[in-house]
């Protein structure tokens, strides 16, 4: 077992190095996108300056309707140059190739993780760090499949490469037997639906994110403030809320399942279905910013930037509770490991 143990962390490594290539081409198909905007534009001012000519030379009044349509023609044709280079981009096919690869690796580290403690491989902040990240990569893929988020790859790996680094460096810990309290079923369904829901929250919180830098930009209608080029290449605000909302909908779901899931095993195992432990309440502040967000789409005027700004803060949520309350805070809930 303590060979599978080792093979297990090998892997586990090994996904890192992938994930931090695929992170890389990533980033690469960011750049370009900024430099293809650039360079179909300048493309099509040469095109449009005989428009320009003939409208100032019909009428004052015909040629200051000729030249927005003009500047429109040449932002749709930059438009049009962009949209179809992410499909065809080698470096965004080779950073999905990556991404996959080093899913499938991180895959047998798991496994034989819980090979080697002949049991679910979730049971300490190490084995929750890797099982967690590796849900994060498969919804990921998985909803690469029905909707075209391959612009947040370089979020979604760079993320995970920093979880498993900090996992590996400081929450290891060698395979040891369960406490008498983790000793149940319910430690397969609480635990996994729990990491489910913080996938898909990840998700949801890059997409709010990248949201929030659309909002900002299309509200300064061609000032230079936020001018990034690549936003160009990215859905628009509106569209990027919707997808958010999804995606957090899903991740509501599995978060309330994992509320109640829990208070029913604490009355199995403690003898009361709720008692203020840390992790607790942890779990049901996370629920509220979430359930606040989902209501907050529903009401006039918290649409936009303020419902960005609630996802965040409950994504937020879900790093501080998985970094900082079960490593720093002490309760019934103290099961890391370290």
């Amino acid at each position: 077992m303590e060979t599978l143990e080792q093979y297990s962390i090998l892997l586990v490594y090994s996904a890192m190095a992938i994930y931090a290539l695929a992170f890389i081409s990533f980033a690469l198909d960011l750049a370009k996108r900024s430099s293809q905007v650039k360079a179909a534009a300048v493309a099509a001012a040469p095109a449009s300056a005989p428009a320009e000519l003939v409208g100032a030379s019909v009428a004052g009044r015909s040629g200051a309707v000729d030249a927005p349509a003009a500047t429109a023609g040449a932002s749709g044709a930059a438009g049009a140059g962009v949209d179809a280079t992410p499909k065809r981009s080698v470096t965004l096919r080779i950073g999905v190739a990556l991404t996959i690869l080093g899913f499938a690796l991180q895959l047998g580290g798991v496994i034989l993780r819980g090979i080697a403690a002949e049991r679910v491989p979730w049971a300490n902040m190490y084995e929750f760090s890797i099982t967690g990240t590796l849900l994060i990569m498969a919804v990921f893929l998985v909803v690469l499949v029905r909707e075209d988020l391959r612009f947040l790859g370089t979020f979604i790996t760079g993320l995970v490469l920093i979880l498993l680094g900090v996992s590996t460096v400081n929450y290891y810990v060698a395979v040891v037997p369960l406490p008498p309290a983790l000793e149940s079923a319910w430690l397969v369904i609480h635990v996994f639906v729990a990491s489910l829901g913080t996938a898909f929250f990840a998700i949801g919180g890059a997409l709010s994110g990248i949201q929030l830098l659309q909002n900002r930009r299309e509200a300064a209608k061609g000032s230079k403030f936020l001018n990034f080029r690549l936003l160009d290449t990215l859905p628009n605000s509106v569209r990027l809320e919707n997808l958010a909302y999804r995606i957090n909908i899903v991740g509501f779901v599995f978060w309330t399942f994992t509320l109640i899931a829990g208070a029913v095993w604490a009355e199995r195992a403690w003898g009361r279905y709720w008692g203020w432990d840390t992790k607790e309440v942890w779990t049901f502040i996370i629920w509220v910013i979430y359930a606040g967000y989902i209501h907050a789409r529903a009401t006039k005027g918290w649409r936009g930037s303020r419902s960005a700004w609630l996802a965040l803060i409950g994504f937020a949520a879900v790093l501080f509770n998985f970094g900082v309350v079960n490593v720093f805070f002490k309760g019934l809930h103290a099961y890391s490991g370290l």
